[in-house]
């Protein structure tokens, strides 16, 4: 497998126009969607119990009560809680997403860590064939970019801690910032750069 390293030079105008901004605002948009949204609390009316009204509403010197399941009690509810049906969503304009990629594969040209390779294919499916290509990059992790994903080389590399395998239409923005080199097919490549 022939690797090269693409150099900002052999990028187009576009990619090196990009404000960083676009890049932060969509990493921020998917770190946000990956959220569990799990943290609850019961309130008042959620909490058992607190039928019945503590003391009589005067005459005791005491604030009026009408529950022990109010907030102010010790096993009351919880006033501001958080609850599971809060959207954390946050919307990215298609075009910001394609700038946002086009900025993060620029960083990576611009520090020699994007390589395009003619076919990325381990034949054997053995895990150590795979290491030894990755290895052979001399990088410290690395996002593997296929067209197409076959059995085999989803075997190679399935094990690996330090490479991270995907088709295609799953590369965006927040894969390409994460790793610290990616390795691209050529095809995917002059796609991508055909339609900037």
């Amino acid at each position: 497998m022939k690797t090269t390293v693409i150099k900002t030079t052999d990028l187009p105008a576009k990619f090196l126009e990009v404000h960083p901004h676009n890049l932060y605002l969509y990493c921020k948009a998917y770190a946000a969607g990956l959220r569990a949204n799990t943290a609850q609390t019961k309130n008042r009316s959620a909490v058992s119990g607190g039928g019945k009204k503590p003391w009589a509403q005067k005459g005791g010197g005491r604030a009026r009560a009408g529950s022990t399941r109010s907030p102010i009690f010790v096993g009351g509810g919880v006033a501001f809680g958080p609850s599971t049906n809060k959207n954390y969503d946050q919307k990215v304009n298609k075009k910001q997403k394609k700038l946002a990629l086009y900025h993060a594969l620029a960083e990576m040209a611009a520090n020699e860590r994007l390589f395009v390779v003619d076919n990325i294919a381990i034949e054997s499916g053995k895990t150590k064939d795979a290491l030894a290509f990755v290895n052979g990059l001399e990088q410290r992790d690395v996002l593997v970019v296929k067209e197409m994903i076959d059995d085999k080389t989803f075997l190679a590399f399935r094990n690996l801690q330090n490479a991270y395998l995907i088709e295609s239409n799953e590369l965006n923005a927040y894969l390409a910032a994460a790793y610290h080199s990616i390795v691209i097919e050529k095809a995917i490549f002059d796609k991508l750069t055909k339609e900037a």
